[in-house]
């Protein structure tokens, strides 16, 4: 019997100190590692978030960014020896009581990310008076794994491995404290204080200046689609855009008359260029002591509401400059400052008078507001809404969202706001401001979904109605290769709404002997080239400074230039019901529209390709990111000319540039499938570099098999047609599917079910196409409609666009069809 006791007294004594080591909790467990207080909490089977503070150290936080609350999880919890194990219906969490490291796994036991032996450290901080830490955690990942995310960065590289990162809002870069793996799992740091990131071989690091606690998340998505999923879930869905915001946009720094605004709608509408949004840049509000007023205080804008009605009457939208900063002598300034709502530090403008370079001798006296401050958005949004909103103005062109910081001093962080210092949240001002317009108009109106242009971005934004633009860049070349990796990573940080400015923002450098600019090939090469990238993006936007922009200035109807602007605004008409059914799969399937080839493709020549992405899920898109027709040189803002020396002495107008030559560039296409040339139909095996013939007018496009896309007809505005007859392109050689999306194209209805889908699948060995019944209805849903069907192939001429020979015509009245081709 003495054996049996002792056996059951070391059981008992093993279970006693099993049960001192962790408490369980609803959602998972607390327990100490290393003199640090740890908490694991399941938010969903695949998300898990992981707090550590200092032993003894009471916390309390409530995440900026994080929507989702933690759930009640099925878990399964088992220790042997130093390893506590923790395992859902997604994945297994271990946790080491002796090295104090915590470790991701798949629930088939492959290790997906784990921290280092005693990763976690914490370094006395005083914020201000506030007892705090600079915290820190180590991570290690294999040696060929690659990494993508962190928002928006200029470094023209797409991979995250052996970089550091020194992440505090800007004008040109955006950051988001997200990445994703193609191990199939997602990393969310959720902090807001600037932090580092760094990956060396050993170990990879987020340490943040300030944190009353380290707060991560984990998610596992088995791939990078299902990893952003998993963020989106966590801190908020896209909503849809409005068909009208995908249309082509024109914009400069600045229209300077309300008449100047409404000719250039009348000017492209008379030439019969499509264009459905103008956008009016600053200074409407006059002075710079009354910066962004958020009234037409500009005497020529004498009146706004005709302005506002004469472009709605062309069919075109407008959307408006408003800014995070208020001019002295404003309304805003004047109710917000008494209440300590400002933060007074160096912002733009810098001068009061409206001269460059800025007279520091007549200060401004701008101030940022303080977003943080819930009083302080409501009156933001008081003043917007009576000023503009009420005017029928149909979006916001947030600048300076990061916000504009100039002349910066390390003492600026130590500024109080409502949350406490500006050190604390510095990166989550973008969050705050945009959230603050998008939750007010969203209370206010139910009829007209939200856009918001804005420069800047953080966790969650993806929320609230915004699309983000990568900030004043340079027109350059270099300046235009870094815009694709930089929204490729944007878009693998879970906010999917992304764009530049078309053509580079600082273009001057091109003026010099050309007039203003715009009959400099080398900068209508370097604008031609941009706006076809443009056109695959989720908005395409031309706007820049220096040079005007509108398709007018580059000549007329016959010529080259002029021909490729018209060409690629109209291609981008004809790919709206393809566009607009994708954006529908970002809010009903968390997807992603601008696709870095590695979320799609099994090929490891694909992981750190930065000049070639997918545009939804069937266009591989290969923009002309090098000078084919003129010289290439590094042109930056403050330099005099985009010609080098040599070709400046020649006579750059001897106007030798024939822009009529085919020239020629390399394009990889992955493995794994097959493609065709959009352009020619030319079928191409996959996991092949291949030389491409190319034109002024046209750039690599390809389609992958298995694609079915829908081309809708010719329009000078999104909504001028119904997508009553449409062209379905099917490009065989794999089964495939698509979902046709359609709704009231501007509100909420959506929401409540106000929208149908048609489900077409093409089933390659049977060379069938089966179009489902229509599913879902709402006001205005077509009845009938006519299905042109092209099988494409070598001796098909559907290559391009409007150019078209179909295989079959079928009518649709909603019921499921069949088609044998």
């Amino acid at each position: 019997m003495k054996p049996r006791i002792l056996i059951l007294s070391c059981l008992l004594l093993a279970g006693e100190l099993f049960a001192q080591q962790y408490q369980k909790t609803a959602v998972g467990i607390k327990t100490k590692l290393q003199s640090m207080d740890v908490e694991v909490q399941f938010f969903s089977p695949s998300i898990v978030r992981v707090l550590k503070s200092p032993e003894g150290v009471l916390f309390k936080k409530e995440s900026l960014s994080v929507t989702k609350k933690p759930q009640e999880t099925k878990l399964t919890i088992q220790q042997k020896g130093d390893v506590l194990s923790m395992k859902s219906e997604k994945l297994k969490v271990d946790i080491d009581f002796k090295s104090g490291k915590i470790s991701y796994y798949t629930l088939a036991g492959v290790e997906l990310l784990k921290e280092t032996e005693s990763g976690a450290t914490f370094t006395d901080f005083d914020d201000v008076g506030s007892k705090t830490y600079s915290i820190n955690q180590l991570f290690t990942l294999d040696k060929d794994e690659a990494i993508y995310g962190l928002g928006q960065q200029q470094r023209g590289k797409l991979s995250l491995r052996n970089t550091k990162i020194n992440m505090i809002q800007d004008n040109k870069d955006d950051y988001v404290p997200f990445l994703v793996s193609t191990k199939g799992y997602g990393l969310f740091w959720d902090n807001y204080s600037p932090t580092t990131f760094e990956d060396k071989p050993g170990s990879t690091s987020l340490k943040s200046e300030v944190g009353d606690c380290i707060d991560y998340y984990f998610m596992v998505g088995g791939n990078i689609d299902g990893s952003i999923a998993g963020m989106r879930e966590l801190t908020g869905q896209a909503p849809m855009f409005p068909l009208w915001t995908f249309g082509y946009w024109q914009s400069k720094e600045r229209y300077k008359s309300q008449n100047e605004l409404v000719g250039v709608v009348s000017k492209y509408r008379e030439l019969g260029v499509p264009l459905d949004g103008i956008i009016q840049d600053w200074q409407y509000w006059g002075s710079n002591y009354l910066w962004n007023a958020m009234d037409f205080l500009n005497p020529e804008f004498p009146n706004p509401k005709k302005m506002v009605d004469d472009i709605h009457n062309m069919n075109a939208h407008v959307i408006i400059s408003i800014w995070n900063s208020f001019g002295p002598q404003t309304k805003q300034f004047r109710e917000m400052q008494p209440k300590g709502m400002l933060l007074n530090f160096g912002t733009w403008p810098l001068s009061g008078l409206d001269v460059w370079p800025p007279n520091r001798d007549y200060p401004s006296g701008v101030q940022v507001y303080d977003p943080y401050n819930p009083e302080a958005r409501d009156i933001y949004w008081r003043y917007l809404n009576k000023g503009l909103f009420s005017l029928g103005i149909d979006g916001w062109w947030m600048d300076s969202s990061e916000p504009d910081h100039l002349d910066f001093k390390p003492s600026d962080l130590d500024l109080k706001t409502y949350l406490g210092s500006f050190r604390k949240v510095r990166n989550a001002f973008p969050l705050m401001t945009v959230g603050g317009v998008s939750g007010h108009q969203r209370a206010a109106s139910f009829d007209k979904r939200i856009f918001i242009l804005t420069r800047s971005a953080f966790a969650g934004q993806q929320r609230y109605g915004a699309n983000t633009w990568s900030g004043d860049v340079n027109s350059s070349w270099e300046s235009f290769r870094n815009q694709i990796p930089a929204g490729l990573n944007f878009s693998m940080s879970a906010i999917p709404y992304w764009n530049t400015d078309i053509g580079g923002f600082f273009a001057g450098a091109y003026k010099k002997g050309w007039g203003d600019g715009t009959k400099n090939p080398s900068f209508q090469e370097l604008y031609v080239r941009w706006l076809q990238f443009g056109a695959f993006t989720p908005m395409m936007r031309s706007h820049g400074t220096d040079i005007p922009r509108e398709i007018y200035n580059f000549g007329k109807k016959g010529e080259p230039i002029y021909d490729a602007i018209a060409k690629t605004i109209d291609l981008r008409y004809s790919l709206l019901p393809y566009i607009y059914s994708a954006a529908w799969d970002i809010t009903n399937s968390q997807s992603t529209m601008m696709r870095a080839l590695v979320m799609d493709f099994n090929d490891k020549k694909v992981v750190d390709i930065s000049n070639e992405y997918l545009f939804g899920k069937s266009i591989l898109v290969a923009p002309i990111v090098n000078a084919q027709y003129t010289p290439e040189t590094i042109v930056k803002s403050n330099e005099q000319t985009g010609w080098d020396k040599n070709n400046e002495e020649k006579g750059a107008k001897d106007q030798t540039i024939n822009f009529t030559q085919t020239k020629s560039t390399k394009v990889y296409l992955p493995e794994g499938t097959v493609w065709y040339d959009f352009w020619t139909n030319e079928k191409i095996k996959g996991g092949q570099e291949i030389e491409k013939a190319t034109t002024i007018d046209e750039i690599p496009l390809y389609i992958k098999a298995g694609s079915i896309i829908p081309f809708g007809p010719q329009v000078q505005y999104a909504t001028e047609k119904k997508w009553d007859i449409l062209e379905i392109r099917i490009y065989p050689g794999a089964n495939g599917k698509f979902t046709l999306y359609e709704d009231e194209n501007d509100n909420y209805n959506y929401e409540k079910g106000a929208f149908s889908t048609i489900k077409m699948e093409w089933n390659d060995k049977s060379k069938t196409l089966n179009i489902s019944k229509i599913n879902g209805s709402f006001k205005g849903v077509l009845k009938n409609r006519t299905f042109n069907i092209v099988l494409v192939d070598k001796t098909n001429t559907a290559a391009g666009i409007n150019n078209s020979k179909f295989n079959k015509t079928i009518e649709y009245s909603g019921k499921a069809k069949s088609v044998r081709l």
